[in-house]
């Protein structure tokens, strides 16, 4: 069997395996888990929302270690991880922030408040997005690639902000795990379900996108030597 065989036969196990734990988390978000009292069925966009935030700090924590790795050994295979990473991060703090405006709009009457946790979030994703946007310029590919780099490390500097701006300052939104009784075990049980389904969605995303800018490499070559 061909190492090409290998791949696509590990390939539509991922698949298979995202889809039938997806199919679990949505299974445990809707009947398996209790209705939160105070906010009922709107509740359950938390089974959503935290997955997505978590996954999009890792992968931001990915380009942040990319980039570190970029510069120091100058291979392109770097690049193309924290542009990987970055891409799926954005998606997913995109999304976070939209179901975090609906939640917002049914817990606190708002759509929207400065609260540091927003906050930090909302210009995470503008440095992200400007990153995405650096990424895609058309400027020398070194340079580029370089001041990617660049922007990939110091960039990382509002994720822990982000992730701690809960417990650091003063702020409605709220901390789960840190509060006091934390979380009913079927709730829990639910949040770890969707974490780990989110998780293979994620790394399925990122691999794809991987490859697929790899590959783009590999042609963009093939004809820049053709030409000359």
């Amino acid at each position: 069997m061909s190492n090409t065989s290998k791949s696509s036969d590990f390939f539509y196990v991922f698949v298979l395996l995202s889809f039938l734990l997806m199919l679990v988390s949505q299974w445990m978000i809707w009947s398996y888990s209790p209705e939160e009292l105070t906010l009922g069925r709107v509740q359950r966009m938390f089974y959503l929302h935290l997955p997505l935030a978590w996954w999009a700090l890792v992968a931001f924590f990915i380009v942040f270690l990319s980039s570190i790795g970029f510069l120091w050994k100058n291979k392109d295979v770097y690049h193309f991880i924290a542009v990987s990473a970055a891409e799926v991060g954005v998606l997913f703090s995109t999304l976070v922030l939209l179901t975090g405006i609906l939640w917002a709009k049914a817990s606190w009457n708002t759509w929207w408040t400065w609260d540091p946790r927003l906050s930090t979030t909302l210009i995470m994703w503008f440095v992200y997005l400007g990153y995405l946007i650096l990424a895609s310029s058309m400027m020398p590919e070194h340079r580029r690639k370089t001041i990617c780099a660049v922007l990939g490390v110091v960039a990382f500097l509002d994720v822990p902000l982000v992730f701690l701006s809960a417990r650091l300052w003063r702020t409605i939104h709220p901390s789960v795990f840190a509060e006091q009784g934390g979380l009913p075990r079927e709730m829990l049980f639910t949040v770890v379900v969707a974490l780990l389904a989110w998780g293979l969605v994620f790394g399925l995303i990122f691999a794809l996108r991987k490859r697929q800018l790899s590959f783009q490499s590999r042609v963009d070559r093939l004809l820049y030597s053709d030409n000359y």
